[in-house]
């Protein structure tokens, strides 16, 4: 927590001298928006990698039932990829809203 707290405060000092509340307000929201995106986006990137690699490992411990759990995976694969959109909607929400 430390480390996005200091990282904040990097990106209020970067922000060049002369300008108002609104310009600095708006550089804020927009590095936020950018932060969040990024960390919702993990999420779901781990978790695809979890899930890819169960799969492969299911399917070559029984081939036989490779099609199902293929079938599973693409499911599980697309319901943990909603995450991710759903983390840049937030983002859209948040930049532009």
């Amino acid at each position: 927590m430390s480390a996005l707290t200091n990282a904040a405060v990097e990106v209020l000092q970067q922000f060049p001298e002369g300008i108002d509340g609104d310009e600095a307000k708006s550089i804020s929201a927009a590095s936020g928006a950018g932060m969040a995106y990024g960390l919702a986006a993990i999420g779901p990137g781990i978790g695809i990698g979890y899930l890819v690699g169960q799969a492969v490992q299911a399917m070559a411990r029984q081939p036989e039932s490779a099609g199902q759990v293929q079938t599973t995976m693409f499911l599980g694969i697309a319901f943990t990829e909603a995450l991710a959109l759903i983390g840049f909607v937030v983002f859209i929400l948040l930049k532009f809203v």
